[in-house]
């Protein structure tokens, strides 16, 4: 698996599930990778329809192959409401190193939840070689005055 910097650019989302039965919901995304969690802002009324325009910098290591992202509603004076889940699979953006804007059906309890929009640009991370021969010239094994 490839190392390297992850940028999500979360644009929007369309056709979520109002959670407010009284008023718009305020959406946001906790996007997860790995033990890195980063939030978005909350889009303050904007109901099933937000907008974020927002870019997030994960730090790709070996392991985890997805990217989590949980859609929450915010509300003030009670626990905040799930509103929908999308895994997403890195490979693609690994191979091609940038995956444009796409939207992503959203799930909750293995149904249909609206889509969010966003897009994605992998970094590697660029790594030395290392050069043997240096290496062996300080101390290495041709150096040893090791006899029987």
């Amino acid at each position: 698996m490839p190392q390297g910097k992850l940028q999500v650019v979360l644009v929007s989302a369309k056709g979520l599930e109002n959670t407010d039965f009284l008023c718009n919901m305020d959406p946001y995304v906790l996007l997860t990778y790995r033990t890195q969690e980063q939030k978005s802002s909350v889009a303050s009324g904007k109901g099933s329809e937000p907008e974020w325009n927002e870019d997030f910098i994960f730090n790709i290591s070996e392991g985890a192959s997805e990217l989590a992202l949980k859609i929450m509603d915010s509300d003030a004076g009670s626990q905040d409401d799930f509103v929908g889940e999308v895994a997403i699979p890195l490979e693609p953006v690994f191979i091609e190193s940038n995956i444009p804007l796409t939207a992503y059906t959203v799930v909750k309890d293995g149904e249909y939840r609206g889509e969010i929009k966003l897009g994605l640009t992998f970094t590697p991370e660029e790594r030395e070689s290392r050069d043997f021969e240096v290496e062996e010239s300080f101390g290495g094994w041709k150096q040893s005055s090791y006899t029987d």
